[in-house]
């Protein structure tokens, strides 16, 4: 998120998310000699695919601002990234659109979110504020999705409208991170085995691209030696811009990540300690980083504005580094 004031995958806690591959098993034939030839093959035995994971819908924190807005920009996404077998196509996936009173046009700009498959199941794993205001707001969703044989995901940017009876989901701007670098950096490497830090799909990918600064991923490692961390974003699905203004964000450079989940406790959660969100935030600073924003604003600081909130914070912690 911003310079000025303005969450490897998050570990899933419901059991059976990981697939099978379809096997095949293997015909053997013996070797055979001049004097004889071999018995034509069998029919090769199969096993049928396993089937796609359970998946639930996401629901918004009782704590949020405007919990509709987020409401709205998941169901579009769970719309769009998850059908049944037989309910893959354009057409289908434009009729649940129009029955969520959502523009069936917004399938044009789904691109990875819809892979050619025959069914998929999606899983939203959290939805974050990229900026919220009076009439218009921005909402990062970070999910993971399956179709046959496969395991993805990414995050995407909803940008929504005021509108009645409900927000308009406008724009959607999903998440294309980078291929693997080759070799993955050693350090970028210890942050995606680091049994402490949960990455969503897409942050995933970003880390191992080798995209995302040092000093942010020094950071990330510091923090998990004292928490748990579920990051949100970091930089694919982001906003280039801080929402509503024409200044860069530190997400796209690499330069900063967003935690929505500290030692398993929600950050919008106002049951979550205060004293644990400061703790994390002071931490933060410690750590390197120059714009700490979140639900509260820690005294001091090393700058006027290294700690900083706002409504668009409220539902994360954001991490910023100059360089």
């Amino acid at each position: 998120m911003p310079r000025s004031p303005g969450r490897r995958a998050v570990l899933l806690s419901t059991a059976g998310l990981l697939m099978g591959a379809t096997g095949c098993a293997a015909t053997s034939r013996r070797a055979t000699g001049p004097s004889e030839s071999a018995s034509p093959p069998g029919p090769a035995a199969s096993s049928p695919p396993a089937p796609l994971p359970a998946t639930t819908a996401w629901r918004p924190n009782r704590d949020d601002v405007e919990p509709d807005v987020k409401l709205r920009a998941v169901q579009v996404v769970e719309a769009i990234g998850a059908w049944p077998a037989g309910q893959g196509g354009a057409d289908a996936a434009k009729r649940r659109l129009v029955a969520l009173g959502a523009a069936p046009s917004l399938l044009d700009r789904a691109g990875p979110m819809r892979p050619a498959a025959p069914e998929a199941a999606l899983q939203v794993i959290e939805a974050q504020y990229g900026g919220i205001l009076a009439d218009t707001a921005s909402v990062m969703v970070a999910y993971r999705q399956w179709t046959p044989g496969h395991d993805g995901g990414t995050t995407v940017e909803v940008l929504l409208d005021r509108a009645r009876p409900r927000w308009e989901v406008t724009e959607l701007r999903p998440g294309r991170p980078g291929p693997a670098a080759v070799p993955v950096p050693s350090r970028a490497r210890q942050v995606l085995d680091h049994p402490r830090i949960g990455l969503p799909p897409a942050a995933e990918a970003d880390v191992r691209s080798g995209h995302i600064r040092p000093t942010a991923l020094r950071a990330l490692l510091d923090l998990a030696g004292t928490y748990r961390i579920d990051v949100t974003v970091l930089s694919s699905g982001h906003p280039l811009y801080v929402f509503g203004t024409d200044r860069l964000s530190d997400h796209p450079p690499g330069r900063a990540f967003d935690v929505w989940r500290i030692d398993g406790h929600p950050v919008v959660d106002r049951a979550t300690s205060r004293r644990l969100i400061e703790s994390f935030m002071r931490d933060a600073a410690a750590a390197g980083s120059y714009n700490v924003g979140g639900p509260l604003r820690p005294s001091g600081g090393a700058t006027p504005n290294q700690f900083f909130t706002d409504d668009t914070h409220h539902d994360h912690v954001h991490v910023g580094f100059a360089g």
